[in-house]
């Protein structure tokens, strides 16, 4: 049985979280020349997460283990909402090499041998790095790794490769995707539309897919949806627009804003649609980077942007406040975050409260 058939869902990011999980970034590889320069931003994050939830972070090694701990320490970070877990990995990236977590919608359901489900399970989806761009080994054995350190939760493998960036849910049967990704045949060139469309459905617990189209500049996931649209609320979704007609993004964005104007929910509804814009263009060593301020990350209590040292960052802020009022909206700089090309909502994976 599918974790659907057994009661299971994937909740939104906003609901109550029991911690958050991340992966210690060290390969070198993903931040050439400027590793170094990253750290102060990850540990402020690491620290504000802790402010609201327990934080579990992979790290290489004891070694490693002693230096992460001693370097949260240093700033203030509330240690007791720290757990470091020996689990090996080639890189940071927890969204897409981390567990999917979902939940039972009602604790009755119950198996055909009338055992009760366990009421949290762990979606191992396949890693292939992207289409195979990078070294992957460690990264697609951490979700049973951390299977592992709760064993009372519910182990579900489809067998086929998906990215936690590249979705996006409102816990109430909807999930955003874009085509450029989930299509591209790097990743399954053996299932068309309607089957992935059937393992969405059947492993995330949805109804209803809302397919976007391209990514953004710079972005080597092939268009994770994380940089372009996310649901802020049940029937909310704010997307990424570039306002500069010239600018390479503005017309995959502007085609993505009209095929959000005609999407319905599961309920049937048109959802509200808010602009974010883009920020200033973000250049390292000749490369455009995909800086986006929709890969925000919704924590307890909190949402935590990346803030890219534009004018900009304050018009994302105000518009972020307004659609979650109940929420603190920070901003944290990831100017040197983004060479690695992702930011806070790539670097972390939600674990949902019972």
């Amino acid at each position: 049985m599918t974790p659907k058939e057994q009661g299971y869902y994937m909740p939104a990011e906003w609901a109550k979280h029991e911690a958050t999980w991340l992966t210690y970034p060290k390969n070198p590889d993903s931040w050439p020349g400027k590793i170094e320069t990253i750290y102060p931003s990850y540990h402020l994050f690491v620290k504000t997460l802790a402010e609201g939830e327990m934080v579990h972070i992979n790290v290489d090694d004891e070694r490693m283990l002693n230096h992460v701990h001693a370097e949260l320490e240093k700033i203030g970070t509330n240690m007791q909402n720290i757990s470091l877990h020996v689990i090996p990995s080639n890189d940071a990236w927890c969204r897409d090499h981390g567990p999917a977590f979902l939940l039972q919608r009602i604790q009755a359901i119950k198996q055909s041998s009338n055992q009760t489900m366990p009421p949290r399970a762990i979606v191992n989806w396949n890693h292939n790095a992207w289409g195979g761009k990078y070294p992957y080994e460690f990264d697609t054995q951490v979700p049973v790794r951390i299977h592992e350190l709760m064993p009372e939760t519910a182990l579900f493998e489809p067998g086929i490769v998906m990215e936690g960036g590249s979705i996006d849910v409102n816990g109430c049967g909807d999930l955003l995707t874009t085509t450029s990704c989930l299509l591209n045949p790097n990743r399954n060139p053996q299932l068309n539309q309607d089957q992935i469309e059937g393992y969405l459905r059947n492993y995330y617990g949805v109804d209803n897919i809302i397919w976007l189209g391209e990514g953004i500049v710079g972005d080597d996931t092939d268009g994770h949806v994380d940089d372009l649209s996310r649901f802020v609320s049940e029937d909310t979704i704010i997307t990424a627009v570039e306002h500069d007609a010239w600018d390479e993004n503005y017309e995959p964005l502007q085609k993505n804003l009209k095929m959000l104007s005609r999407c319905r929910l599961a309920n049937g509804k048109q959802p509200t649609v808010v602009e974010l814009p883009m920020p200033d263009v973000v250049f390292y060593d000749g490369q455009r980077l995909p800086a986006s301020y929709a890969n925000f990350y919704i924590a307890n209590g909190k949402v935590i942007f990346p803030t890219y040292r534009c004018l900009t960052d304050n018009e994302a802020a105000y518009i972020l406040e307004a659609c979650f009022p109940d929420r603190e909206v920070i901003g944290i700089d990831s100017t040197d975050i983004i060479w690695g090309l992702g930011s806070f909502h790539c670097l972390s994976q939600q674990m949902p409260a019972v």
